[in-house]
């Protein structure tokens, strides 16, 4: 095909935008529907799953060195430590510290704390975080093998909790999101074949004139992908102060933050490009194979 032949069914497709407007309009509705339900459905799962990441980082485990163990080799533990490859974050706490803290926290039993003196019963330890909760028990067996250990803690139940929480999570917003995604072209496809029969004379008049396919198909494809593209530009402001307006109201939910923490939600600017990319290119991609595919019945004359 002549490309004086292309402009001509780019033009064409532009045209039956305007010409069949209340059908692109429908189309434009549907698209739109469609790409917010799949696209706050994936959103809420990424906050969610960065929301239980947040809460994991919070969760230390406590590493008490023997007592009396000598400056060296509290040193040397913890290199070993800051070197293991799941731990993140390793902070010495010294006993000194430790039984300061004690008092603040216990300021009732100053008389208890007076007739100890000068012992100080607390030993030395080592405040670890981990990265990836689900491996605490490999991590904590690493530890073990170290020398001068006096014990270990970690929240293991709260640890299975949350691996556990993060799997159902997984599966749920899985299906979720799977299922809105079927959803969606089902009721695009319906759309879009409705689009295309109200014109289904037009289509094989041109067929039995000698029409090519590709020649029929044209001006469907850059119709759908027309409309998909500005469906895909409104579903992006829509989800843009959507996505704001809920990240207020949490910002005003202090006590709520002090669990969650304000990072492990995702500020829409940092993850903009990508959303406006997935929805401008979704939208337009599914309306132009959606309208195209709809003709074939048509075609086939």
């Amino acid at each position: 095909m002549k490309l004086s032949g292309v402009k001509y069914l780019v033009e064409k497709g532009i045209d039956n935008v305007w010409k069949n407007r209340m059908m692109a309009f429908a189309s434009f509705c549907v698209l739109l529907v469609s790409l917010l339900l799949v696209g706050i459905s994936v959103l809420a799962y990424f906050n969610v799953n960065s929301i239980i990441g947040g809460i994991e980082s919070k969760n230390e485990v406590i590493v008490y060195l023997e007592d009396g163990t000598d400056d060296p080799t509290i040193e040397e533990i913890g290199n070993t430590l800051r070197g293991m490859e799941n731990v993140t974050e390793v902070v010495f706490y010294s006993k000194e510290e430790a039984y300061e803290s004690l008092k603040e926290s216990m300021a009732e039993y100053e008389v208890l704390f007076e007739s100890l003196g000068d012992d100080n019963p607390l030993v030395d330890a080592y405040r670890l975080k981990v990265e990836d909760i689900s491996r605490i028990d490999a991590t904590i067996g690493q530890i073990k093998t170290l020398g001068h250990i006096y014990s270990i803690r970690a929240p293991y139940d709260f640890v299975n909790i949350l691996v556990n929480l993060r799997t159902l999570l997984t599966w749920v917003m899985g299906a979720i999101i799977l299922a809105m995604v079927m959803i969606s072209m089902v009721i695009i496809s319906n759309t879009t074949k409705a689009s295309v029969y109200a014109r289904r004379e037009e289509i094989q008049i041109m067929k039995y004139v000698g029409a090519t396919n590709a020649f029929i198909r044209l001006p469907f494809f850059v119709e759908g992908m027309i409309t998909g593209f500005f469906a895909g530009c409104v579903a992006l402001i829509t989800t843009w102060l959507l996505y704001d307006a809920v990240v207020h109201i949490l910002q005003d939910q202090q006590s709520l933050l002090s669990i969650i923490g304000i990072g492990s939600i995702i500020q829409f600017n940092t993850i903009y490009l990508k959303v406006a990319l997935a929805y401008v290119l979704g939208g337009a991609l599914i309306g132009a194979i959606g309208s195209a595919i709809s003709t074939r019945r048509y075609i086939n004359v």
